[in-house]
């Protein structure tokens, strides 16, 4: 199998998945427990992506600069700091921690 091969099965499946969520009955999704299954795999996901991209670097798990501009990032977040200033200092670690080492 190729790589195109699998780039065509992977689009096949997920238009799939798809169109499966449009036969979901709506009065099954305003439950409280799918409702509530929803909104936590929206935070796993958000979770997962954000881990894999301040912890890796290819096939590695790498320490560095990111890990402290996340840590302010959420610290910054928690006490409900604009966003654009959460992003700017979290910038701002991050350059000066690189610009140290």
């Amino acid at each position: 199998m190729t790589l195109w091969h699998i780039v065509l099965v992977a689009s096949v499946a997920t238009a799939a998945l798809k169109f499966l969520g449009y036969l979901v009955p709506a009065g099954f999704l305003e439950r409280e427990r799918p409702a509530r299954i929803a909104d936590l795999l929206t935070i796993a996901l958000l979770a997962a992506l954000i881990a894999v991209q301040a912890l890796g670097a290819g096939q590695a798990l790498v320490v560095d600069a990111r890990i402290p501009a996340l840590i302010v990032a959420a610290a910054l977040y928690a006490v409900r700091v604009p966003f654009v200033l959460v992003v700017a200092a979290a910038a701002a670690v991050a350059a000066g921690i690189r610009a140290v080492t």
